[in-house]
């Protein structure tokens, strides 16, 4: 049964009974566990996931960053009575804790303080088995990144080794991958068409749109009609099969890749005697949809139960997500594995309308900090042909496909229109943007850089040698020095004196030293000292990652792979301050 409120809530999700009792709640439907600080806006996942299930009237409670020592934190609001999910926050657990070379992480952007140790490692492990011993029996469902990426087996870079599926090791119930609105509100629902305590909780979970399951023995035979025919299902290679050969994880990434895109087939993987069942992904949200998501009543802060500054939610207070997905595949980047290659956009009218209520927000100074996605330049593109028969891994590589349609003209203007409204003094667009998209008139980068640059613009050329770029699924070199030319050129006319920030990758799968310094070579032609410099980091699930692991390109050719963590050091410190003498 369903409780909701006929005031409208502009109040954080609750995090006490205190909390509830304002809501006139007094028990919750579902408890959503993170390991981020919760901050009630559109660009954290429990925030979303929350608000949306309470604008379907269930009623819901957050628990974040809980002690992993205790229940006491999990069991504050009492049992819920339809599910608990679980998050290990914006990034994986331990990607948060470490550093490339594995050393521990002094600070958490995501936590009060800027304080490491809020969370545990493996979070999404540690916080499945809190609620199993709190609450015995509560179907508990896995989501986020953390589960997202891990949701087949994986290669673990602070382990070295190949780990199952994170639903095997986390003896979660079900595991929500991608943008998880859909898949949550249809288990929210199937579990509501329950009576209490009905033994059929985790069978009528299986099948839904953008999950993954497990069955094993007798369990499997009961599920035999849900099960899609032979060729509806793609089998991808098996646990031991990886462990046997680790060329297949890059059979099984490639594999995962092409069918998500497609988004038709189920998909199935053996690990020891259990069957991982993989559903198609859920259906890419409408605009209608995206609009609704978005205008709900965020309060746009921290919960006010912290008291000290959580520097992720400072960055982002006033920024605006226009569109969700990216249309390239990067090898080393989990943002289309994770939202999908179908770009998702708000209307014009719904962003703008955000941004005008921005400018009443009682913290608002006159700044919008960015408007975009994972991509700035993708609002409003879709694809003209039927994504289902596409085999291209990337729409943007080696060359822009002729179906891949973009309006520059209605992005600039909507930014435009933003920008002109009362009360916004500077608009800056600052997330991920692709320099090799536009084509004849480059109208929006001619406009970003006049308009939208507040003095750097940071870009991800990545390398500065094709063969490396090539393995990235990056652009060439040429193409970055085309648009350094456009950028320079740009903020003459608009005279401002601005620059290029490059971000930049060492020891990438198939990177050698000598590649590494041939980059040194062509920073210090252009008197360039690195600001942005990461060593790369085999995040699970990422196509870059089966590189590292098995040693191969995607052709299954040998390539050179820095392994060890004095073999990645040599390279990096190539690009630091002397490093590109050789010694």
């Amino acid at each position: 049964m369903k409780n909701n409120s006929d005031r409208p809530l502009f109040q954080p999700l609750p995090m006490s009974r205190r909390d509830m009792e304002a809501y006139g709640w007094s028990e919750i439907d579902i408890l959503l566990v993170t390991g981020d600080a919760y901050i009630d806006h559109p660009s954290f996942g429990t925030a979303l996931i929350g608000r949306v299930l309470v604008s379907e009237g269930y009623r819901v409670g957050v628990v974040a960053q809980p002690r992993w020592d205790t229940t006491d934190d999990i069991c504050a609001m009492g049992r819920p009575r339809l599910f608990a999910g679980v998050t290990s926050g914006a990034l994986d657990s331990m990607l948060a804790h470490y550093t490339a070379f594995r050393k521990l992480r002094h600070d958490d952007a995501f936590t009060p303080g800027n304080r490491h140790g809020a969370r545990p490692n493996r979070a999404s492990l540690v916080y499945t088995g809190l609620l199993r011993q709190a609450f015995s029996g509560l179907p508990v469902v896995l989501g986020g990144v953390e589960a997202s990426m891990r949701r087949a087996s994986h290669y673990d870079f602070w382990s070295d080794k190949l780990r199952r599926s994170i639903l095997l090791d986390s003896k979660a119930d079900l595991l929500v991958y991608g943008m998880g609105e859909r898949a949550v509100l249809e288990i929210a629902r199937r579990l509501s068409s329950l009576p209490a305590g009905s033994p059929d909780q985790q069978a009528v979970l299986r099948g839904i749109p953008g999950t993954v399951f497990s069955l094993t023995g007798r369990i499997k035979e009961s599920a035999a009609d849900l099960i899609p025919p032979p060729d509806k299902i793609c089998t991808l290679p098996s646990h031991e099969d990886i462990l046997a050969s680790p060329a297949a994880l890059m059979t099984a990434t490639l594999t995962m890749e092409e069918v998500l895109h497609q988004g038709r087939k189920w998909m199935v993987q053996l690990s020891g005697a259990q069957e991982v069942y993989f559903t198609p992904p859920a259906a890419p949200m409408n605009e209608e949809e995206m609009d609704r998501i978005y205008a709900l009543p965020f309060t746009r802060r921290p919960h006010p139960v912290y008291k000290e500054r959580i520097p992720a939610a400072d960055m982002i207070q006033f920024s605006i997500t226009a569109h969700r997905g990216c249309a390239a595949g990067c090898t080393f980047c989990s943002i289309t594995l994770h939202q999908g290659r179908q770009i998702q956009s708000r209307s014009r009218n719904s962003i703008v309308a955000e941004a005008a209520s921005l400018t009443k927000h009682p913290d608002w100074k006159g700044s919008i900090s960015d408007v975009g996605g994972p991509t700035a330049n993708m609002w409003g593109a879709y694809c003209a042909d039927d994504p289902s028969s596409c085999r291209r891994p990337d729409c943007l590589y080696p060359r822009r496909c002729p179906h891949f349609k973009c309006d520059e003209a209605g992005l600039v203007g909507m930014l435009q229109e933003v920008a002109a409204l009362e009360g916004v003094r500077h608009l800056r667009v600052s997330s991920g943007v692709r320099y090799d998209m536009s084509r004849e008139n480059n109208l929006f980068m001619r406009t970003l850089i006049s308009d939208f640059v507040g003095g750097q613009l940071k870009v991800a050329p990545e390398h500065s040698e094709d063969r490396v770029l090539a393995l990235m699924r990056k652009p060439s070199l040429s193409r970055f020095e085309e648009f350094l030319a456009l950028f320079r050129r740009e903020s003459q006319r608009a005279g401002k004196e601005q620059y290029v920030v490059p971000y930049l990758i060492s020891a990438f799968p198939g990177c050698t030293a000598g590649d590494m310094r041939k980059l040194a070579a062509w920073l210090k032609e252009r008197n360039w000292s690195p600001q942005q410099l990461q060593c790369f980091i085999p995040t699970p699930g990422t196509v870059a990652t089966a590189m590292f692991y098995a040693g191969i390109d995607t052709k299954m050719r040998p390539i050179p792979v820095a392994r060890t963590d004095r073999e990645r050091m040599i390279q990096h410190q190539i690009l630091m301050p002397g490093g590109g003498k050789k010694k």
